[in-house]
């Protein structure tokens, strides 16, 4: 088992250096790809290529550090922060507004809704969002331009619009002609 193990050593730990670009932690990654070699033998294919073997292992551990270090972030010894990387800005006015938007754009009208989202959201421009609606260029600009100063008057004034909410959904007020 050493005798077929250690020839590929030095290979191994060309090719750890060129995935982890950094000495220290490809000779860790090479440790542990020996250590579970070692330890998985018995797993091996007899008749399987033992250098292809090692390699996927190590290929493997490779991809599951990079997973673990992109789940936990970069690391900074204590030492070497400083108060920046402690501290973060507040984000609860972000979140505040965030669901003040979103509330002003459950208040819009279906077809200014779908156009504000189109264009504002998902950054389509006129024309696609035209196609997508199978709507006029123009009506898109229209409906824009009137779902965008909606939007500004229901932030702007919410507890007005709350009374709004009050009224029955779909019915429009009645227009009366006064002589």
């Amino acid at each position: 088992m050493i005798g077929r193990i250690e020839p590929l050593i030095p290979a191994l730990r060309r090719y750890a250096r060129a995935l982890m670009k950094n000495a220290s932690a490809a000779d860790d990654l090479v440790q542990d790809c020996l250590e579970r070699a070692i330890s998985r033998w018995h797993q091996r294919h007899n008749d399987g290529n033992t250098r292809r073997w090692m390699f996927t292992i190590l290929h493997n551990l490779a991809v599951n550090r990079w997973q673990q270090a992109r789940a936990r972030g970069v690391h900074v010894a204590i030492e070497d922060a400083g108060d920046a990387v402690f501290s973060h800005p507040p984000r609860q006015d972000e979140n505040l507004h965030f669901n003040d938007v979103m509330a002003a754009l459950e208040k819009l009208p279906d077809d200014q809704r779908s156009v504000v989202l189109l264009v504002s959201v998902e950054d389509l421009s006129y024309a696609d969002a035209a196609k997508v609606l199978d709507i006029p260029v123009g009506t898109v600009m229209s409906r824009l331009s009137r779902g965008r100063e909606r939007l500004a008057q229901i932030l702007a004034n919410p507890e007005r619009e709350t009374a709004r909410d009050d009224e029955t959904p779909g019915m429009s007020p009645v227009l009366r002609r006064v002589k």
